[in-house]
Formats: structure tokens, sequence, C-alpha cells
């Protein structure tokens, strides 16, 4: 079985978000169970910095559907978990940012960006083209549309439905696609022509990154305009949960961290937490340390944060910030940090290696969020003994369970209703815990949780499987 994984972000090549970490790592896995799996991804400009080697091949590729032609040339690199090859797309007109979601004109990139990987596609011949959100959201429409008899199957993974890349109407003029794609609404919501919407209806199957959010999804609350398209694809939209790298993310190894430990012998855990504290200018107490890495965007659900901040902090207790995003909420925490210098450190910027040690220093690690496709960072949290306290949505409910005292079941803690005042009652009750004698078996639940990619690896396989053996899902917007 032949799977070409198509990403804008690859770590460790490059890195925005989760995307990366997914497509970074499931490869790996996939190839452990035989499966034979190849990235193709733009040559963005940090890539020098970050790949190992990069060797320029003699392909070159021209875009055939567009109605102006591009020239990508190809170079090649791997990743070194599971010796993947790496195809990296060049066109320096094009891809002419040093930030990965940069560029002159995002519309004709990610159109150009996709005529080429489908040029691509009839070179390596795979089973299926695995797609990873709007940005390669046209490359199925480019396969079912010219490529006849031998196409390959398709996959489109949703990872944030928030994210759908709508242009106006003269990108599908560029696209060259035929007028009756967009006559009959296949492409395009409100008059602008919708990259994700694109995938979605041309696609032969559509997963997303949980089970939850795969339902949640085909509601209005959390559909974003799609959830009748959603709803109408009945088994063909999956949910399998996302994993992490459990290799690159071991307490017990991790050299990013000032002590290493594990589920048997948690004293490294005490160290890194007063590290921590050292380091952020915090007084080294036994008060819960409560880490929060994040977007500062509304979807993380710092709006709810923001009005239960004060409560909060009423509580003996520390918050450590890491992140960046709207002005508001960058404003919000470095005023707290101001009025609670003992109780709060805002970190405005994007740092990995603090990122790694919040993880291992901190008690508890908050995500209120709003929605949640998947989530990576409870994940992170648990392997490292942090208990999450996070908001019962997408992924978040599929991986975290509300702790029971009375028969020591549960990995962490967490709220329903989108408020403020449950926000503030699930961080109560994880605090009531942290100062009892139930503490400890919280914290190795937690660390007991297996967020491995093995089960999800296994998933995707079953997935590929039933792909390549369904009848291929006629276009129906």
């Amino acid at each position: 079985m032949k799977i070409l994984m198509v990403s804008y972000e690859v770590y460790p090549l490059a890195k925005v978000g989760g995307l990366a970490d997914v497509v970074g790592s499931l490869p790996e896995y996939l190839v452990k169970r035989g499966i034979d799996v190849q990235i193709v991804m733009p040559y963005h400009r940090i890539v020098d910095k970050k790949a190992e080697y990069i060797e320029k091949t003699d392909l070159i590729l021209h875009t055939n559907e567009l109605k102006q032609k591009y020239t990508f040339e190809v170079y090649r690199t791997h990743l070194k978990a599971g010796n993947v090859p790496v195809f990296l797309l060049k066109n320096d007109e094009l891809i002419d940012s040093d930030d990965v979601y940069g560029g002159h004109d995002l519309g004709l990139q990610a159109l150009a960006f996709s005529d080429a990987v489908f040029q691509l596609s009839k070179s390596l011949n795979p089973d299926i083209v695995h797609c990873n959100d709007w940005q390669t959201g046209m490359i199925p429409v480019f396969i079912k549309t010219y490529s006849g008899d031998a196409m390959p199957r398709t996959l489109l993974t949703i990872h944030n439905l928030g994210y759908q890349g709508t242009f106006d109407e003269y990108y599908f003029e560029l696209s060259n696609l035929p007028e009756q794609y967009w006559e009959k609404g296949y492409l395009s919501t409100g008059g602008m022509l919708n990259f994700l919407k694109s995938g979605i209806v041309f696609s032969d199957f559509v997963s997303t990154v949980s089970p939850t959010y795969a339902d949640e999804i085909k509601t209005e609350e959390y559909g974003m305009g799609l959830n009748v398209l959603l709803s109408g694809l009945g088994d063909r939209l999956v949910g399998i949960i996302n994993g992490i790298d459990y290799v690159e993310y071991n307490p017990e190894t991790d050299k990013r961290i000032p002590a290493n430990f594990s589920l048997e012998d948690l004293t490294g855990k005490k160290d890194c937490k007063v590290s921590l504290q050292k380091e952020l200018g915090l007084p080294a107490r036994k008060s819960a340390v409560v880490g929060l890495i994040s977007r500062l965007v509304d979807q993380k659900g710092l709006d709810i944060l923001a009005e239960a901040a004060e409560d909060l902090l009423s509580n003996d207790l520390q918050l450590v910030v890491l992140g960046t995003g709207e002005e508001r909420y960058e404003k919000l925490f470095k005023e707290l940090a101001e009025k609670y210098p003992e109780k709060v450190s805002a970190n405005i910027l994007f740092d990995i290696n603090l990122a790694q040690k919040i993880y291992a220093g901190s008690d508890m690690f908050l995500m209120p969020s709003k929605y949640e496709p998947c989530g990576l960072g409870q994940m992170f949290a648990m392997r490292y003994g942090t208990v999450p306290v996070v908001r019962f949505t997408g992924g978040l409910k599929d991986t975290v369970k509300e702790f029971n005292s009375n028969n020591g079941t549960g990995n962490g803690f967490g709220f329903y209703a989108y408020s403020s005042l449950e926000l503030k009652k699930a961080v109560e009750r994880a605090l009531i815990t942290y100062n009892s004698d139930n503490w400890i078996t919280v914290v190795k639940n937690a660390m007991k949780t297996d967020c491995s990619w093995e089960n999800s690896a296994g998933e995707y396989e079953k997935l590929y499987k039933k792909i390549i053996e369904s009848e291929r899902r006629p276009v129906d917007a």
C-alpha cells in the first residue's frame, strides 16, 4: 500500500501548529506496519535551517491545469524516524515568505502547489493521496477531474474546520476548472472559492482528528457552515484521534527538561517544577503550578478564562502562560503578571524549549477550549505527569476523563457548559485533589494514558484499506 501524504508543515522541517507534529510522526508508525509512505510539502525557506540534508532531484514539475503555468523544482530530504522520503516543491516566486503560511498570494500559492502535487502523483503512482487541511483541498479536485480511471483514491483530513481557505471568484477562474463546478456550488460558499469545501466534495473519504469532533462538525454549532455537507458523507466521514511521538516526548530521556523522571520515580518532576519557578521568577513554593500553552485566541477559551482570572488567582496557585495571539489577551496576561508577580508568569512568545519545561514542571495544564478538534497539549501534559483541566469537547473529551476520588479512576478534570463559572469549578476541584492524598493517583493515571501513535496508526491502516476497497465516491455537493 502506497500513501502520498501532503501537508504544508511537517516537523521538524517546518512547524506552526499540531499539523506538523502529526505529519512528522504518524508516517513512522505507518512504516512499521509495512505501509509505503512518502510526503510532499512546499519548500519553505525555514526548511534550509531544519533539514539535515537536502538534495536536488532531476524532476521538474509544470502546472498543467491552471490558466497560468508555473514551474516547481523538486528537492528531496527525509524524516529520520522511519526514513520517510519528503519531497520539497520549490518555486521562489510563489513561496516567498519566511513564514510557513505567508506569501504575497496564498490563494495562488495553494492552487499552484496543488496542481504540482497532482502532476507529481502521476510519477509516484500512490494508492491514496492523503491531503491535510485547506491548502491541499484542490488536489482531490484536480485528481478526480483529470485522472481518468487510473486515478488514486483521496483522503482529506480536517485538522480544524475553522480554517477553510476562502478566496474570491477570481481564483476559481485561475484554476481553469470546469464552469459547471461553480454553477453547481461544488467549490464555493457565499460566492467565494472555498478550498476546504472543494476537498470535502471531491475526496473519496474525509477524516478528522478525533471521533467526538467528527460528530460535532455535523452540527450547526460546530459545522462552520459545512455541517449539512459533512452530515451527508455518512460513513465516509471518520474520526481518528491523533497521537504523539513517545520517543520524542519521553520524561525518562528528554534532554530539554532539567531532570528526568518516570512513572515509578517522580522525584525529577519536583525538580522540574522548582527549576521552572526559578527560571520564570516565581517563588519556589508548593502552590499548584498551572500551565497554559496556547494560541491566545477565543477558540482556546480565553474569553471565559479572562472572566474567571481574578477569581482563580484568589486560590493558592501560580499561572504560567506561553503563547502569542490576539493583542487583548497578550495584554491581559501581561497585566496579570504585573499585578500578581508571585502568581503569574506571562511569556508572550513561541519557545519550544520553554514549552517542554512547562509540560514537565507544571502540576496542571489548562485547556478550556470553545472547540478543540483534537488537542495535543493535553497529551504532552499527561505524558509528563501534568494533570489536564479541560472543557470536554472534541479530542479533549476523547482523551481526558474526570477523576473519581471514590474509585481512583480518571486522568484529569473538566466541564461541559462553556462558562467562566464552570471553568472555575473545574479548577477548584483539581485544587482540592491537589491538596489531598489522591493527587499522586491522578498524576499516575495521566501518565498511564496511552496517547501514542500505535493505536491511531492502526486505525489509519484500517481506513486506508477501506478507502481502497470502497467504490469511488461520486462528486455531489
